[in-house]
């Protein structure tokens, strides 16, 4: 399946190696923007998803995506400019090394679904590594980026490895990022911790809420709360 139907939007996918999954739906839906956001930046955009549920989401006048992989860029471009949004959505071509040299903004919310096989695995299909493996952008180097690039009252989210958080969150601390809020993801109500999603920001917060997601009770029946954040977004919700 190529296309990605949602309600007031669709994705093009065949050209990324990455495609839109779970993931990055629950960043789209999850991610905090309270604070109104004139300015979004979306690292690792891949098919561009995260960005188009933000600008569903908000009114944020800017939004710009950042891909390094070509075809994913090409792919995102277009889903871009074949959206209802495309007079504020603009994808760059680069990585984030590039991106935060010269850096001519500031952003008041930045999201990211980070490549997090951090172990020493690879497929013998490069351009899907390059999606999915951390060596490809460290936390760090994430980390760093939004620490630079946040505007005062900026807000810097993601979706990581649940088995990452204490590190991500000891990173952020270092940077002088804060969490403002922490969701655990569990696929069913019996099933381990997957993902943790996380909201920072450059002012402390405590104590600051954690909660939990499940995502379905048995196949296909999906939970109360979790049809509440994407039901605005999955067409059968």
């Amino acid at each position: 399946m190529t296309k990605f139907q949602l309600k007031k939007f669709s994705v093009e996918q065949d050209r990324c190696a990455m495609k839109v999954g779970t993931d990055g739906v629950l960043l789209g839906a999850w991610t905090p923007v309270e604070n109104k956001p004139f300015s979004i930046l979306d690292i690792g955009t891949g098919t561009g998803i995260i960005a188009l549920m933000l600008a569903q989401r908000s009114h944020a006048e800017q939004i710009d995506a950042l891909e390094i992989d070509e075809d994913a860029y090409e792919q995102a471009t277009d889903n871009f400019e074949n959206s209802p949004w495309n007079d504020r959505l603009f994808c760059f071509h680069a990585g984030l090394d590039e991106f935060v040299e010269e850096p001519e903004d500031e952003y008041d919310l930045i999201v990211s679904n980070p490549p997090f096989y951090s172990e020493d695995y690879k497929s013998s299909n490069d351009q899907r590594d390059l999606a999915r493996f951390q060596d490809a952008m460290p936390f760090k180097d994430l980390v760093e980026a939004a620490a630079l690039l946040l505007s005062e009252n900026g807000i810097f989210s993601v979706i990581i490895p649940y088995k990452e958080e204490e590190n991500f969150v000891a990173l952020a601390n270092e940077y002088e990022l804060y969490p403002i809020k922490i969701t655990r993801v569990k696929g069913t109500p019996t099933s381990e911790i997957k993902r943790s999603l996380l909201a920072f920001s450059r002012n402390k917060t405590t104590p600051f809420p954690i909660d939990e997601l499940i995502i379905e009770t048995a196949r296909h029946i999906y939970t109360p709360e979790y049809i509440d954040l994407t039901k605005e977004f999955y067409l059968k919700m």
